[in-house]
């Protein structure tokens, strides 16, 4: 599925890659689930405001239950975003391994002169924590996750591309993002930088496609080659 020609020249176009963290680098839930942690913060904030809590227990994203919280509460809101860090941060120590194919596309990124951060709606410091034990700091020079009590600048707002693109010295239009989901195409679409869908689930694919995304991959590995023999 991987149309090659377009990866390479998305890839050749790019001087920074901006990896998505859930999904193209690290399944972050794999070990502790998603549906877990959304319950738990679920029933920390029904605890508080059983309206929230109701709205919240729709939804299994995690993410989800932060946003509501933080509609709900400001205060509230920090209270769930302390619950939430704890526990990604617990969830990247059992999620195991990198995705196949990520720390290739890492050292292919960095072999190739290409500087690479790792932008994320999850907490910068599950992220940290995830490179320190997976040996990938040499790889990453800037992690720009989750914009702390802020929610409504998570992806999809092109807000944490354009800090990262800024951290980075470089202009966003010469960035490229890989990501998993729909919001990483659209924040992507209105940072204006290119954006490389990683098609995880077979139907993504399709999604991707018609959210106009620059390239579609549904292996990391790809990325890594398309890099080496850029």
């Amino acid at each position: 599925m991987t149309h090659d020609d377009q990866l390479s020249a998305v890839l050749a176009n790019a001087r920074v890659i901006f990896f998505d963290f859930d999904g193209p680098v690290c399944d972050v839930f794999a070990g502790l689930p998603a549906h877990e942690v959304a319950k738990q913060l679920t029933a920390l904030l029904s605890s508080q405001d059983a309206a929230a809590g109701a709205k919240a227990a729709e939804t299994d994203d995690p993410i989800e239950v932060l946003r509501i919280a933080h509609e709900a509460n400001a205060d509230l809101g920090q209270e769930v975003e302390q619950a939430l860090t704890a526990a990604e941060v617990e969830a990247v120590a059992v999620a195991g391994p990198p995705t196949p194919g990520a720390v290739e596309a890492l050292r292919a990124a960095h072999a190739s002169g290409r500087a690479v951060a790792v932008v994320s709606n999850n907490s910068a410091e599950c992220v940290q924590r995830f490179v320190e034990l997976h040996g990938l700091g040499d790889y990453v020079a800037k992690i720009v996750g989750r914009p702390t009590g802020q929610p409504h600048l998570m992806k999809p707002n092109p807000f944490p591309l354009i800090t990262a693109a800024e951290r980075m010295h470089m202009d966003v239009t010469n960035c490229t993002l890989i990501g998993d989901s729909l919001t990483d195409i659209q924040a992507a679409h209105a940072a204006g930088t290119t954006v490389i869908g990683y098609a995880n689930k077979p139907h993504k694919a399709d999604l991707f496609a018609e959210a106009q995304a620059d390239a579609i991959t549904d292996d990391m590995q790809s990325i890594a080659d398309a890099l080496t023999t850029a």
